[in-house]
């Protein structure tokens, strides 16, 4: 019986998501299994399908986001041997405020943070006008998207940063919390964004100096 386009499309889908768990669990040896690697990939793939307004890079941002979803599993069970602290930006649709202040803390720590976001109710796309004012400051958001939050990241984290989600993030013991109150970006002009991604970069700079100054073997 012929195979129909869609069913061959389902086909080439699970062996790019099969092979992009053979890569993590290669990655991931002696930490995860292969059966918990495949499933955190196709996990990952459901998950960005659901918001997902074009499908064909799917398989690719799935990989990158089962990747990082695994580096901070890793962490959390004590797994990574990466000492810097551990921040998570959260806001609902991951698609302003907290793409902003990650790209911004990632841009200053260089390396000394780990930085992530997420989203309660991700977005489909990043807000236009976010992406524009942090390539003022020569930040390319390019690679960015929207992405769900998932019990994983709030585990790895160390501090949490929540930006107008609510209820909807979860507080969980042995976190630093903070709350900052922000606008959101959505449907503002060029210039009050800019306001907001000032607002963030002073926040953000001062979240580093003070974790800076907090991490083991820092000096005065």
């Amino acid at each position: 019986m012929p195979t129909s386009a869609e069913e061959l499309a389902l086909l080439d889908t699970d062996t790019v998501l099969g092979r992009a768990a053979e890569r993590l669990a290669d990655k991931y040896t002696g930490i995860f299994s292969p059966e918990t690697v495949d499933r955190v990939v196709h996990e990952s793939y459901v998950a960005r399908y659901r918001t997902a307004r074009i499908h064909r890079h799917l398989p690719a941002l799935a990989e990158h986001f089962a990747g990082d979803r695994l580096a901070a599993l890793a962490h959390a069970k004590g797994a990574n041997t990466n000492p810097v602290p551990q921040v998570l930006f959260l806001c609902v649709a991951n698609a302003g405020r907290s793409q902003m202040a990650a790209a911004l803390l990632a841009h200053h720590a260089a390396g000394a943070v780990t930085v992530r976001s997420a989203g309660s109710h991700p977005a489909v796309d990043l807000e236009t006008p976010v992406a524009a004012v942090l390539g003022e400051l020569g930040l390319d958001l390019h690679q960015a998207y929207p992405k769900p939050l998932t019990d994983d990241v709030v585990r790895a984290a160390d501090v949490v940063v929540t930006m107008g989600c609510g209820d909807a993030c979860p507080v969980l013991p042995g976190k630093r919390y903070y709350d900052w109150a922000i606008d959101d970006p959505a449907g503002q002009s060029p210039a009050a964004v800019r306001r907001i991604r000032d607002d963030i970069d002073t926040r953000v700079q001062a979240l580093l100096a003070e974790l800076v100054d907090q991490a083991p073997g820092a000096t005065a």
